[in-house]
């Protein structure tokens, strides 16, 4: 079988930890090029793994044929660097969030078409084993119409885990966009989404720095979200909980409740109407201190190898991306906004 040839674009932690070991890892995929800026960084990896060092992707592009490419730099950066992509023929994974504004989203989807490449989004938290398990469990229908939720990622911020530190673009709203929302609460809004099968209609928000000193990002945020279906819940973001990581959600049901990540060792539990408890060892969460397999760089691969759309494709991300914009024009104007559908 030909090797299936990557290229990452931005070598920070995202790339370190997930994307670049998990190709590595695969006999079909050869990473042949690394891009970043501090070319130090590029030439690294590619010392360890072969391939070349790039300072810019266009210089990378212009040089090099790849078949796909892994974008995980400064989220200012993703549609650019993407559409620059695609339109040099490559397969295109994106970090989340896929880009700044909606008008960049749709770009990055309609250059995808136009050259007939794959475009995904890394929303990895679709992947992880408890929130599998949760889905089979809410698409059984053993617990009923979904009737609130309520659903939380925070850990103490990424000074820990940026390369950079406490220096790293996550904190300036000219490269991050937007903080704790842009990295966490992205995630929330396409896990609500894809776990209940369903689109967030209307959202209310609270959107402050309240922590994290010099930054012009968000630190915290609390929302109100409204359902399709007509369920309602709360989405919380924070880089403030300095006692530890917490990625959870419980769904409560017609028929009972469903907790994800609640518990140090039963990652999934649902407990019915009538008393009875079900505990759930079905493998952990990924942290950023405690990596796990994505998932994100094999389904992507697949996509590739079997012809066969991205199991997240530009639109689903575009989506994700709708609910978290929609959040700031809500805390801004201080009212409840309606998101397209």
């Amino acid at each position: 079988m030909e090797k299936l040839k990557v290229a990452v674009i931005g070598c920070g932690s995202i790339a370190k930890h997930r994307h670049i070991p998990e190709y590595a890892a695969r006999e079909d995929v050869q990473l042949v090029a690394f891009v970043d800026p501090v070319k130090e960084r590029a030439e690294q990896f590619a010392q360890q793994y072969g391939g070349r060092a790039y300072a810019s992707y266009e210089e990378m592009l212009a040089a090099e044929k790849v078949d796909a490419v892994s974008v995980c730099t400064p989220n200012q950066t993703h549609a650019p660097a993407s559409i620059a992509a695609a339109k040099a023929g490559a397969h295109v994974l994106v970090e989340k969030p896929m880009a700044a504004s909606v008008e960049e989203a749709q770009a990055m989807i309609e250059a995808a078409e136009e050259n007939k490449v794959k475009l995904m989004v890394g929303h990895n938290q679709r992947f992880m084993p408890p929130h599998v398990k949760a889905k089979e469990i809410l698409k059984s229908g053993r617990l009923g119409k979904v009737l609130s939720f309520r659903t939380s990622f925070g850990h103490p911020g990424p000074e820990a885990w940026s390369v950079d530190g406490r220096e790293s673009w996550f904190f300036r709203r000219s490269e991050a966009i937007m903080g704790a929302m842009g990295d966490l609460g992205v995630h929330k809004a396409d896990l609500i989404r894809w776990l209940l099968d369903d689109e967030v209609t209307e959202i209310a928000s609270f959107i402050e720095t309240l922590d994290k000193g010099e930054t012009d990002v968000d630190d915290n945020s609390v929302c109100l979200l409204r359902m399709k279906s007509g369920a309602i819940g709360t989405l919380v973001a924070s880089w403030t909980y300095y006692r530890g990581e917490d990625n959870s959600t419980i769904v409560w049901c017609q028929n009972g409740v469903l907790k994800i990540g609640t518990h140090p060792e039963d990652q999934v539990i649902v407990e019915l109407r009538d008393g009875s408890v079900e505990r759930m060892k079905v493998g952990e969460i990924a942290t950023n201190t405690k990596q796990t397999t994505s998932g994100v760089i094999d389904e992507f691969v697949k996509s590739i190898r079997n012809g066969t759309p991205p199991s997240v494709p530009g639109e689903e991300g575009l989506k994700s991306l709708q609910v978290i914009l929609a959040a700031f024009e809500a805390d801004e104007s201080r009212s409840v906004v309606a998101i397209p559908q």
